[in-house]
């Protein structure tokens, strides 16, 4: 069953849940488009799945659309599509916002053709991003030959809890911003949650500052720092490459000589699954403090989590320069898709 956009892969669903009673379902081909939160999000039904309410089903009908066209529009198009949703907890389109949705039907034969255009620029970007996907993939199995797993801990490291090797506290933010706008504007960085999930592993960019006023109801945390998600996105990490502050949502961490902010990082990373299961559910997930302060750490000599930590460096260069390319082939593939749908390509 999909639920929502939880549940989808790169390209096709990764189902969590089945049902012995389903009420819509898909065929092979059909497009699966998210119609709650991240509204417009797609997946390509590859069997037959049950739909549940955050997601809608489109089939194209035969010999008038081509549905890999319809799928690079309403990917063109996520941001009207989400200025339909309403609702409080989360944003939401109804049925006919979809069904209404207005599409450009160009003739078949030429709906096919853009849509091969769009299909090889995606899949120039997709070959990349898969690259990146083999760097994390390999870093994994380094951590894995240099430290064992780390929660059955095969060789024998000494283990102590997570609060015993750095400073760990919660970011600090007395009163909303959105209530009280004269703490925004100033010098100092203020990262979000999704700033630090969506990092990639180093927090190099923000998008809101604050004031003097700001900084004085919050905490400046320095560059180095780790910041730990708590609350939607569960154990999502970013390494500060600038000093900043961060709400209550975000934890920080700071090494006190018993090991780095890489190792405990990529430690946190293998743990990541299963704090967020844990978590308990709720109109937004999020763990206790506490939770994290206690868990049991394992310790190898500090001379060896610094030789990863360097190996790690090597590939962040590399990464670097992958990244680099990734964002200029959005950049090409976003030009095509807005020249595609204007009848310039």
């Amino acid at each position: 069953m999909i639920a929502g956009a939880g549940d989808y892969g790169a390209q096709y669903p990764q189902p969590k849940k089945w049902t012995t009673a389903p009420s819509r379902v898909t065929e092979i081909g059909d497009l699966i488009v998210c119609v709650r939160a991240t509204i417009g999000d797609l997946n390509w039904a590859d069997k037959i799945y049950c739909l549940g309410r955050g997601v809608a089903g489109l089939r194209a009908k035969k010999g008038k659309v081509d549905i890999k066209y319809a799928a690079h529009y309403i990917n063109s198009k996520k941001e009207e599509l989400s200025k339909l949703g309403t609702g409080s907890t989360f944003l939401a389109i109804r049925r006919n916002d979809l069904e209404e949705f207005p599409i450009p039907l160009p003739p078949l034969a030429e709906q096919k053709r853009i849509a091969a255009i769009l299909d090889k620029a995606d899949a120039i970007r997709r070959k990349r991003q898969a690259a990146i996907e083999l760097a994390d993939d390999f870093l994994r199995a380094t951590f894995l030959d240099m430290f064992g797993d780390p929660v059955s801990n095969p060789k024998g490291w000494g283990v102590k809890k997570f609060a015993e090797i750095g400073t760990l506290d919660r970011g600090i933010s007395k009163h909303r911003p959105r209530n009280a706008p004269e703490l925004l504007g100033g010098p100092y960085p203020l990262i979000q949650t999704g700033d630090v999930a969506n990092s990639n592993g180093y927090i190099s960019n923000y998008k809101s500052t604050y004031s003097e006023i700001g900084l004085k109801q919050s905490k400046l945390w320095p560059s180095g720092t780790l910041c730990i998600t708590i609350a939607a996105n569960i154990a999502k990490t970013g390494i500060l490459t600038f000093d900043a502050c961060f709400p209550d949502s975000v934890v920080g961490f700071f090494p006190n000589g018993l090991s780095t902010t890489v190792y405990v990082q990529h430690w946190l990373g293998f743990l990541q699954k299963i704090l967020e299961e844990s978590a308990p559910e709720s109109a937004q997930k999020n763990i206790n403090l506490e939770i994290l302060r206690n868990l049991n750490t394992p310790l190898p000599p500090v001379d060896l989590q610094r030789e990863f930590a360097e190996r790690v460096a090597i590939v962040q260069v590399l990464l670097a320069k992958q990244n680099t390319e990734i964002l200029e082939l959005e950049n090409l593939f976003n030009s095509l898709n807005q020249r595609a749908f204007r009848g310039e390509l």
